[in-house]
């Protein structure tokens, strides 16, 4: 049966990998994206382009939004920056998307955040990266106290590597994975109910991603 995945900020260095992966075997991938002009980029990956502003929608046009689907992902984000901007989407509409998904009935919902993601991140008030990480740790908190088939994505620093099809997920601390990765794994969790309910921190590492997440 065709998976109907909806992709919240498709255009993305990561969403961009995930994209060909998803519609290669077969899932219909709706790909919401703010800037027009990426449009062809994310046809030609096989994903259907839709252009809307997200960090404005408010719940009533995010559950419009998301409605008819069967998994949203979230893989937008200022990646820091503007601390207003960063606690308006990484925050604020990651949150309202959430309570959409529950007012729609779309239970599988995805959090792409980042490993060091949670409330005691320890990241200095004076330190540009402060808002984003204030932002990732509460959005993150906020799906896991929902009633919906939550994961949250967490991978350490990214690269441009070639893919290995291999991670980590018992590291103790954050080391690196490439984007390609890290796109593999978000496709993988799609189609394993054993992530379900899990926080999965992982680095690059040695054991295939099917296996890895399956041993959760």
């Amino acid at each position: 049966m065709t998976t109907r995945v909806l992709l919240i900020g498709g255009h993305g260095k990561v969403a961009q990998l995930l994209e060909p992966l998803l519609t290669g075997r077969g899932d219909t991938v709706t790909a919401v994206i703010r800037n027009p002009e990426h449009e062809a980029d994310v046809a030609a990956t096989g994903a259907t382009p839709l252009v809307a502003d997200v960090e404005t929608f408010d719940t009533d046009q995010l559950t419009n939004l998301i409605s008819g689907n069967d998994v949203v992902i979230w893989s937008a984000g200022t990646g820091g920056g503007d601390p207003r901007r960063t606690y308006a989407l990484d925050r604020d509409a990651a949150i309202r998307s959430m309570d959409a998904a529950v007012a729609a009935g779309v239970r599988r919902y995805v959090m792409v955040s980042y490993f060091g993601a949670d409330r005691d991140h320890g990241v200095r008030a004076d330190n540009p990266f402060y808002a984003y990480a204030e932002a990732k740790a509460a959005a993150d908190e906020h799906l896991r106290a929902l009633d919906l088939d939550w994961t949250v994505v967490a991978p350490s620093a990214l690269t441009l590597d070639e893919p290995t099809g291999r991670i980590d997920v018992a590291a103790p601390e954050a080391g690196s994975v490439s984007r390609a990765d890290v796109a593999a794994v978000i496709a993988e969790v799609i189609a394993q109910p054993a992530t379900v309910g899990r926080t999965i921190r992982f680095n690059s590492g040695s054991t295939p991603i099917a296996e890895a997440l399956h041993a959760l």
